[in-house]
């Protein structure tokens, strides 16, 4: 199986490299390329020009432009990168007769309520990033490639730069720490979106009909709040020095910290689908986090 992975040295591209290696013969691509082959998503020539010369059986996006507030006034850009990028591997995908990965994202809903949102609910993002990110799922879907979309949330991994990093950092510097409390989420960890990719394409390339959207995140749910006061807990156990530890933490409403774009209070999400089909039981994102955790600090 030729498998052609975009996005390399992202979080989820850094960990889709060691999960998809026993599957195929693997070119894995950043955005300045290598050799003549294109893998920047704003290169909509370069991307179809690469893609026919390697013919893959797989190809998965694992790019994506994520700058949530600058996308607000890079509107043009995030488009083309998020929605027309994704059309286009789509149309090229389905020419081939080959598997299309993507990854979405829990932005496409407007964070109402507090149900887990499942794949069938309707979708409403707040943001140019969500809005695009949902376009790019549409193009797919439109094409009737074969594919496997992955919506996601909260994504952290060993590589990168993440919110648990993020606030290990501003506990050394700063002389407090405010965080907000009413986002609830499911932080998901890039090594766990790998594997669980490398499990579900072993599944698909058998059995087309499982082609389709799927909720893929850790099992249980938190405020950035408690998920930054579980960081700086086992920071200060680990022997980290913390000018603002755990219990000093301040929660604060979105309210209280404005930005560009809106972000979803309600990003719980349900997982059931994904694990009914490709026989899963996803684990609890504590235990990813704690992982990477003793990775970056000990």
């Amino acid at each position: 199986m030729k498998i052609l992975l975009l996005g390399k040295n992202g979080q989820v591209g850094w960990e889709l490299q060691r999960a998809l290696a026993p599957l195929g013969e693997l070119t894995a691509l950043d955005r300045q390329g290598y050799e003549g082959f294109c893998g920047d998503l704003a290169d909509l020539d370069g991307l179809r020009n690469t893609i026919r010369q390697l013919k893959p059986d797989v190809l998965i996006n694992a790019a994506a432009y994520t700058a949530v507030d600058k996308a607000e006034s890079e509107a043009e850009q995030a488009h083309t990168i998020n929605a027309l990028a994704a059309g286009l591997l789509a149309e090229e995908t389905e020419a081939l007769d080959a598997w299309l990965v993507h990854y979405s994202t829990d932005y496409v809903f407007n964070g109402s309520g507090e149900k887990p949102w499942s794949e069938i609910d309707a979708t409403a993002p707040l943001s140019v990033y969500g809005t695009t990110k949902l376009q790019g799922e549409q193009l797919i879907q439109a094409s009737h490639c074969k594919h496997l979309i992955f919506r996601t949330s909260w994504v952290f991994g060993a590589r990168g730069n993440n919110f648990a990093k993020t606030m290990l950092r501003l506990a050394k510097e700063r002389d407090s720490l405010n965080v907000i409390n009413d986002q609830i989420g499911s932080p998901t960890g890039a090594e766990l979106l790998a594997d669980v990719t490398a499990h579900a394409l072993r599944v698909a390339v058998q059995r087309p009909e499982v082609s389709g959207l799927y909720h893929l995140v850790a099992k249980g749910t938190v405020s950035w709040f408690d998920y930054a006061r579980l960081v700086l807990d086992f920071a200060e156990k680990s022997g980290v020095a913390l000018k603002v530890p755990a219990d000093a933490v301040t929660p604060i409403l979105t309210s209280q910290f404005p930005t560009p774009a809106q972000r979803p209070l309600n990003s719980r999400m349900n997982a059931n689908k994904l694990e009914s089909t490709f026989d899963l039981s996803l684990p609890s994102w504590q235990s990813g986090l704690l992982r990477m955790l003793n990775e970056i600090t000990l």
